[in-house]
């Protein structure tokens, strides 16, 4: 692993299979009583959010928290950045502190970059979210929970999704889930496909390494999973679109659509969804549906971006007992 998470693309396939299969060996303290390892006792971890988020904080919240770091949540509104405080001047702040990661979002694109290669901090940076640039964390856990449900929990270790076919649906043009998802499943050997309107496919996308599609229903009997996102508009400045009810006639996903899908697909969406525009209740409710898999293992995902960033390269868990490689006794 290197020092920083920041964009999808810089994970090799390897890189990207010893995490996945790192967040294998996460999930299961998951399932213990105490879902705590010591592993980063005495490391501290700062997410610093500029922008509103409900999952992706407390996800990494509760990654560190179950890895035994300290954390330090640091909102932009009710802080010296509502002043004017800039953000070299917050990460210096942050430096002084000892922070050994910093877990940004940001609304402007290439802000972790920034953060990554000013030399402004010591410890690593992980990128949860910047601008419509890129979202790498939400890009593993999607690769994880298809590896899990098309694969399988104990025969995907080690595998990665060669041959897999993958359509992502909606606003390509805003979504940086769309970007790193691109970056990471044509590296782990998948087909991607992005079926948008035009006004919402964005330009240069010839130069993605995917499949374009404008049409929804051609592609739906070929896909093995379907990732519906959501239309955002506190990012559009303009009509990309007639109507709500129009964009969800040509590309949202209901029940018949979904019937349409092998009976193998599964349907994903990062979140929060717009019920009734992309994804129809009945859809988002079905058991084909992994919306609520995806939290959970977007924990065991950001367990195991941190445990390979600040840990170590040892395993996580010893195998056969799940047993804590470093027990507080050793420490």
């Amino acid at each position: 692993m290197k020092r920083h998470l920041i964009s999808a693309a810089d994970l090799t396939r390897d890189d990207a299979v010893l995490i996945l299969d790192t967040a294998e060996e996460m999930a299961r303290v998951a399932d213990r009583p105490i879902k705590k390892l010591p592993t980063l006792r005495g490391r501290t971890v700062v997410n610093l959010f500029f922008e509103d988020s409900t999952r992706t904080r407390i996800s990494f919240e509760a990654a560190a928290k179950r890895l035994s770091a300290d954390v330090i949540n640091f909102s932009a509104k009710g802080s010296s950045v509502s002043k004017g405080e800039s953000l070299k001047d917050t990460a210096l702040t942050l430096e002084a502190m000892g922070a050994d990661a910093v877990v940004i979002r940001h609304h402007d694109s290439g802000a972790p970059h920034r953060l990554a290669t000013s030399g402004w901090i010591g410890g690593s940076v992980v990128n949860a979210g910047d601008g419509t640039h890129e979202h790498p964390t939400q890009a593993l856990l999607d690769a994880f929970t298809m590896r899990r449900r098309l694969v399988g929990a104990d025969a995907g270790v080690g595998q990665d999704l060669a041959g897999r076919r993958i359509t992502v649906v909606g606003d390509i043009l805003h979504s940086r889930v769309a970007r790193s998802n691109v970056h990471l499943l044509t590296t782990l050997g998948a087909e991607v496909t992005l079926v948008a309107p035009p006004t919402l496919v964005p330009i240069g996308v010839e130069q993605w390494p995917c499949e374009v599609s404008y049409d929804l229903d051609a592609v739906l009997a070929k896909s093995d999973a379907v990732m519906m996102l959501r239309v955002q508009r506190e990012r559009m400045n303009a009509a990309f679109f007639p109507t709500e009810r129009e964009y969800a006639r040509r590309y949202g996903l209901d029940g018949d659509r979904m019937s349409r899908m092998p009976e193998h697909a599964i349907v994903m969406h990062p979140g929060p969804m717009n019920r009734g525009m992309e994804i129809t209740a009945e859809v988002a409710d079905s058991p084909r549906c992994t919306a609520v898999e995806q939290v959970t293992n977007g924990v065991s995902i950001r367990m195991a971006v941190l445990y390979l960033l600040l840990g170590g390269n040892e395993p996580a868990l010893t195998a056969g007992n799940g047993t804590s490689t470093r027990t507080e006794e050793s420490k």
